[in-house]
């Protein structure tokens, strides 16, 4: 039976997260904290990050904002506007960096592009994310393909209704438990959870059981076996 695959993007089809902790810690050697520890360090920056990401989103250059402004608490000196322009190339290299397609990726997009119908739904700056989708040549395997601020029940809801999508005949995929399962399992879609191991913490949460069906996979390629 044929059926609508909803696959995310970044750390499902690319590398993604491993280029905003290596800003991360560029900036932590920057800073150079008499007291912090690294993990102190991003105690900090989480607590930025949670209350921005309400008010400009995701993506590098917000990345950037909110090094800048943990920046601003936590250094130990006089704060110079040269210092403050370091922290945003930190942030403003990972647009520079190629797009890492993991393991099995293209393949298997080509196998079931031909057997179902795929969209791309991804959340972020928009610019960013369609630059990475062309830079990744991927385009192509997607009959329709979305960025939103945020992948919540409603955003999902809206996909639904604009593709004309049924239910218990699609599916999303992606790694993050708080974008891409939980609100896909409580609108009622079925979800493939493929963890990734460098997962942005915010992002992790507990699986929370809703109407539609979870399959676990390892790999990307496995989709193969199951659709």
């Amino acid at each position: 039976m044929r059926q609508h695959l909803i696959v995310d993007a970044d750390d499902t089809l690319w590398e993604n997260n491993i280029y905003f902790e290596r800003a991360f810690e560029e900036f932590v050697e920057f800073l150079d904290h008499s007291k912090l520890s690294p993990a102190e360090v991003r105690v900090v920056l989480d607590e930025i990050e949670l209350v921005n990401r309400h008010i400009h989103g995701y993506g590098a250059e917000n990345f950037g904002r909110n090094l800048r402004q943990c920046y601003q608490h936590l250094a130990e000196r006089d704060i110079a506007e040269a210092d403050l322009e370091r922290v945003m190339g930190f942030a403003r290299r990972i647009l520079e960096q190629p797009v890492e397609l993991l393991p099995g990726v293209e393949e298997t997009l080509q196998c079931l592009s031909a057997r179902h119908d795929l969209l791309l739904f991804t959340k972020g700056h928009p610019d960013e994310q369609k630059l990475k989708i062309d830079r990744s040549g991927l385009g192509p395997c997607f009959r329709h393909t979305a960025v939103v601020k945020e992948k919540n029940v409603a955003s999902y809801r809206g996909l639904v209704q604009q593709c004309g999508l049924e239910l218990a005949r699609t599916w999303m995929i992606g790694n993050s438990p708080r974008s891409d399962i939980n609100p896909a399992l409580e609108l009622g879609l079925n979800a493939v959870y493929i963890p990734h191991p460098r997962t942005w913490s915010l992002e992790t949460e507990q699986i929370r059981p809703g109407p539609g069906r979870l399959l676990v996979l390892q790999d990307f390629s496995d989709l193969r076996r199951h659709f």
